[in-house]
């Protein structure tokens, strides 16, 4: 993945990206860091209490850069949607303020298809409208 792409979206550990950028050469690899704002067991994430020290540990790897956050939210209501975006915008803006190049910290990936409005009205810079474009996912069977 490191030497093959430009972005990875998904960083919530330090070990993953110690690989990552053992694994980089080259121009450095842009890093979302991914935050599980509302804490829910069924998605990956960092809780936003160890975010900070995940960023300052990303921060020490040269072949990686910092670019921003990103978070899928439980969609339980449009009330619990838009705190979720809130509470991640806050984060972004704690974590730039203390980031050594502000500048490159631009990308909050946050909304999908069903909520990119409001995400965007949040602050979002990237949202994910996979539905949109290719339709829903087709359930999954159980066995």
């Amino acid at each position: 993945i490191a030497t093959e792409f430009d972005w990875v979206h998904t960083v919530d550990r330090e070990k993953i990206a110690s690989r990552l950028n053992d694994a980089r050469d080259g121009d450095p690899l842009n890093i979302l860091i991914q935050v599980n704002v509302d804490l829910a067991e069924t998605k990956s994430g960092v809780s936003p209490t160890d975010l900070k020290a995940l960023a300052m540990a990303i921060w020490k790897l040269p072949h990686l850069k910092l670019r921003g956050l990103m978070s899928i939210p439980d969609p339980v209501s449009e009330n619990d949607l838009q705190r979720a975006h809130q509470q991640l915008r806050a984060l972004f803006e704690e974590i730039k303020a203390d980031h050594p190049t502000p500048e490159i910290f631009d990308t909050l990936s946050m909304g999908m298809t069903n909520d990119l409005e409001l995400a965007i009205s949040e602050g979002s810079t990237m949202v994910r409208i996979g539905t949109a474009l290719f339709g829903a996912r087709a359930p999954k069977e159980t066995l």
